[in-house]
């Protein structure tokens, strides 16, 4: 959609006045006095999320071990239950979603399970732009096959280090492909790969394919139930909201239900002999299988106080006000910002674009900085790129104007010379 904007301050205030999702910022701890927008690195504490955790806490000094038995076995079976309120949020049913581990420990036990290689079709295909954690679990993955990386893991290149595109994955699809795992929203710059493109085309080669959904859940709509794809991985912490290294999330098309998991555990095991303690492990024959170690319920409570936010917006009026809000921004930035050398790095189109804008100076370090000291919280990526997430639950379009004016003050007025180039542990 095309938006008329204006550059002064009364207008922002108008569009926070006929914001239909306005009222939901309230449900957020917010400090008024500093302007977030970090949520695609880790979201804001929602009421309901601190409700939750509360709840679990109050019930585990009540009941200690007996917390397993009540509420209809609601604790022992969280991961269903919360299967359930995530699964509309990537099309796909409860019974192929599961909540469990963190996002790296879940593409080992996807890899674990689907990855079979064979003298002719060994190789995974990745992208070299991705968060690196996914290669390092790839390379371990092969590494524990008796393959070597270099020769197993078939990286492909951007073409201007900026962007993936999607024939030259598609082009990588050759025959000694097996499997195929790649991100839905670059971290980096918010660029939204053709997930159907890009599946179908894997499919038609007979290769298993897998979405790393980090930057993507709880910001863009997802449709696994039209896709298809063999698996995917995510975290929670970012725009679900689910609270620092909170639990993760794990999709396993229903085709490989037969499956063995890779990685096998107790609670993985059927419900029904999972007390028998036998020695040989029952399946689960669905997404809870997947499942390893005992429910961290500390980690995941606070997730279905989350959870309920989006059962009440929906993801569709959320990624509604995400868009304008980034048009917003980039528009604020084109008419403020690019005389100062600022570029946006992100791709403008609504349906390639995901929940954060990437603006590039070759000062982008030392900007952030100014940013800090000025009580807006944005995160810095190597090598010239800040980050920046108007998220639509709790961001104000007065939010976005006041950022832009910051950042205007901080290189028309040079504030980020005073400032060192030195990284801090975690940018």
């Amino acid at each position: 959609m095309h938006y008329k904007f204006e550059k002064n301050e009364l207008y922002a205030i108008h569009l926070d006045k006929i914001d239909p999702l306005g009222k939901w910022r309230e449900h957020f701890f917010i400090n008024e006095e500093e302007i977030y927008m970090c949520g695609n690195s880790l979201g804001l504490k929602s009421k309901e999320a601190s409700e939750t955790l509360d709840e679990i806490l109050e019930i585990w000094k009540k009941e200690c071990v007996g917390l397993w038995n009540i509420k209809n076995n609601k604790y022992f079976n969280y991961s269903n239950n919360l299967a359930a309120k995530m699964a509309p949020l990537v099309g796909a049913m409860p019974e192929e979603v599961a909540i469990v581990g963190s996002t790296t420990s879940n593409i080992h036990q996807a890899i674990s399970t689907l990855y079979k290689p064979t003298h002719s079709k060994f190789k995974i295909l990745i992208d070299d732009l991705n968060f690196p954690t996914d290669k390092y679990a790839i390379d371990s993955q092969v590494q524990l096959k008796g393959l070597d990386p270099k020769d197993a893991v078939k990286l492909v290149k951007s073409r201007d280090g900026q962007f993936i595109y999607e024939d030259d994955i598609i082009d990588a699809m050759t025959d000694d492909v097996a499997l195929v795992f790649l991100p839905l929203v670059l971290y980096s710059n918010s660029q939204i790969l053709d997930i159907n493109k890009v599946t179908k085309e894997a499919k038609k080669r007979n290769i298993l394919i897998g979405w790393d959904l980090c930057h993507a859940i709880g910001a863009i709509p997802i449709n696994f139930e039209s896709i298809s794809p063999d698996f995917a991985v995510w975290c929670t912490y970012k725009y679900l909201n689910g609270g620092p290294g909170s639990i993760a999330g794990l999709y396993i098309n229903q085709r490989h239900f037969d499956k063995t998991p890779g990685l096998s555990g107790w609670f993985g095991n059927k419900n029904e002999t999972q007390f028998q303690l036998k020695n040989q492990f029952e399946h689960e024959k669905n997404a809870s299988g997947w499942q390893i170690g005992t429910p961290s319920l500390l980690s995941m409570a606070p997730l279905e106080g989350a959870l309920s936010i989006f059962e009440k917006v929906g993801i569709e009026e959320i990624r509604k006000k995400s868009l304008k809000m980034t048009d917003y921004m980039m528009y604020l930035t084109d008419e403020t910002l690019s005389k100062y050398g600022f570029t946006i790095g992100n791709p403008r189109e609504s349906e390639n674009r995901g929940g954060h804008v990437c603006l590039i100076h070759e000062e982008a370090y030392r900007i952030s900085q100014v940013l800090k000291d000025s009580k807006v919280t944005v995160d810095f990526r190597e090598p010239n790129i800040i980050r920046m997430a108007p998220v639509a639950l709790y961001n104000s379009y007065i939010d976005v104007y006041k950022v832009i004016q910051i950042l205007l003050d901080s290189v028309k007025n040079e504030k980020y010379k005073n400032y060192s180039n030195h990284r801090g542990l975690v940018t």
